[in-house]
């Protein structure tokens, strides 16, 4: 088990678009060690998804999934993925928005706004294509990851910094 500490918000990494995954780098001994320590990262910190920058790596792979979770209590499981190189098409581009965590903003969560469904594409650790249309939170979970790879981070998307706030701080008013 390989836990990575998650990059946090000021490192340059996140800030950069990601290179792609290439198509002999699949099934490669490194890229299969990237997921396990993405996935490894991801469960010790509790996380639904996690990209490959936000453990230092400036590539387009990006791990999501859960079928429960304590951070979003409310919300439906979603299949555990690896994608690769992942593109998205908005499919309804009518906007939900609801706060977000992040591994890389630490106790901060965001109120954002996002389509509410999306197609999504790409590529499996194996080069096996992947394609789903999906809506709600399992939508919201993929745009985030793909930010990451883009160099994009959840507190960009803010309308109004002034409902930016600590995660208990915003439990314990309500917000959230």
């Amino acid at each position: 088990m390989a836990i990575i500490t998650a990059v946090l918000m000021g490192n340059p990494i996140l800030r950069h678009v990601s290179s792609p995954i290439l198509p002999e780098d699949f099934g490669s001994i490194w890229l299969l060690e990237l997921i396990q320590n993405l996935h490894d990262t991801q469960a010790h910190y509790g996380g639904v998804g996690i990209a490959a920058p936000q453990i230092g790596v400036a590539r387009r792979v990006i791990v999501f999934g859960f079928e429960h979770t304590e951070r979003y209590k409310n919300v439906e499981p979603v299949p555990k993925t690896v994608l690769c190189n992942p593109e998205i098409e908005i499919t309804n581009p009518e906007e939900a928005t609801m706060y977000e965590g992040c591994l890389s903003l630490g106790n901060v969560r965001s109120p954002v706004s996002r389509p509410i469904g999306i197609a999504y594409s790409g590529f499996d650790q194996f080069g096996k294509r992947i394609s789903r249309k999906v809506s709600g939170f399992h939508a919201r979970l993929v745009q985030h990851e793909v930010d990451h790879i883009n160099g994009i981070l959840a507190i960009d998307r803010v309308k109004d910094n002034r409902q930016l706030g600590f995660r208990q701080e915003l439990i314990d008013a309500g917000s959230i």
